[in-house]
């Protein structure tokens, strides 16, 4: 059934999926292929906008390279260092996905941005959600601001950042001591410190920006993702680094979902030819896919190397893993 295959309800609303079915029954296959057609450019341009905040030294400019790949030296990469170096929302685009932009925003409560004015200042409505950096404790300002997007109706999430530094040092101090105690102690510490400046029951995420796959890491992106609407949530998933086999497998149930959707506009599902679309088209939109796919499954020159960065390894293990005849190679 032509229809089955389109009706993914990660890209379509029940409202769009009754109206595909009406057409479809109306007018057939041809009659719903422009409606797919609009679907797939919606997909194409969401974007989604993430507002990074904190104090200067927090962690914020590594986590902003982190989430997209990038080490400092690193072209496109966000400048680092413990001075604020952000003056006002700075854009960094994702290099694979540029409708995933992650915005570094001043800290608030700086002297250059006393808390009432920060708020003016950063047109907050823009954002999709924000996440709070700190690498010590949170404070009254990062409170302030969670209020105010609490009233904005924004999601919002603390996050601790540099925990290795922090059980490296404890370790120094005591070498029996448990990590998962620590980390517990930790992250009391940081929801009580923002209960007392009026945040009740806050979820704290405890990361290093240097380990993607270890402590609260992989719980904040699964967090970040479920905060998302269904084509938000597809675009922000695609932009996330392979870095396990969840995220991989997760990005192939969206992309195999995809094809359903190019498969119908393409004409290839069913024997009804689609009026309109000539060979020449079909096979662009198919190179198209394939070039697209290829890239947020990370199969990519450029995103093998930015994994083999990450993960340590060097680039040809990689290549060779990937290495398929569908994929282009």
């Amino acid at each position: 059934d032509p229809m089955a295959q389109s009706s993914n309800p990660q890209f379509f609303t029940q409202e769009e999926l009754n109206n595909l079915k009406s057409t479809y029954e109306v007018g057939g296959l041809e009659a719903v292929v422009s409606l797919i057609r609009k679907k797939l450019q919606e997909l194409q341009n969401t974007e989604l906008h993430i507002a990074v905040t904190g104090e200067s030294g927090g962690g914020k400019s590594t986590f902003i390279n982190t989430m997209r790949g990038l080490r400092r030296k690193d072209k496109g990469a966000a400048k680092t260092g413990t001075t604020e170096t952000t003056m006002k929302p700075t854009p960094y685009p994702h290099p694979n996905m540029p409708t995933v932009c992650f915005w570094d925003l001043p800290g608030i409560g700086t002297t250059n941005f006393p808390a009432g004015a920060y708020l003016q200042e950063m047109n907050l409505n823009k954002y999709d959600f924000f996440i709070v950096i700190s690498d010590c404790r949170f404070r009254e300002n990062d409170a302030s601001l969670a209020e105010a997007m609490k009233e904005l109706g924004k999601k919002f999430y603390f996050v601790r950042s540099k925990i290795d530094n922090d059980l490296r040092a404890l370790q120094m101090e005591d070498e029996e001591f448990n990590t998962d105690e620590e980390l517990g102690k930790i992250r009391n510490d940081c929801v009580d410190n923002l209960e007392k400046a009026g945040i009740s029951s806050a979820d704290v995420f405890l990361i290093s920006n240097f380990k993607l796959n270890e402590y609260d890491f992989p719980a904040l992106k699964e967090a970040l993702e479920d905060g998302l609407d269904d084509l938000k949530k597809h675009i922000f998933l695609l932009s996330l680094q392979n870095t396990t086999m969840e995220i991989i497998e997760k990005k192939r149930v969206h992309l195999l979902a995809l094809i359903g959707i190019i498969a119908i506009i393409s004409g290839i599902v069913g024997a009804v030819p689609v009026p309109g679309l000539s060979f020449s088209c079909d096979v662009k939109l198919l190179t198209y896919a394939i070039i697209h796919f290829r890239n947020h499954l990370g199969l990519d020159d450029a995103s093998l190397q930015r994994l083999a960065d990450t993960v340590g390894k060097p680039m040809g293990n990689l290549k060779a893993v990937a290495k398929s005849p569908f994929m282009g190679e």
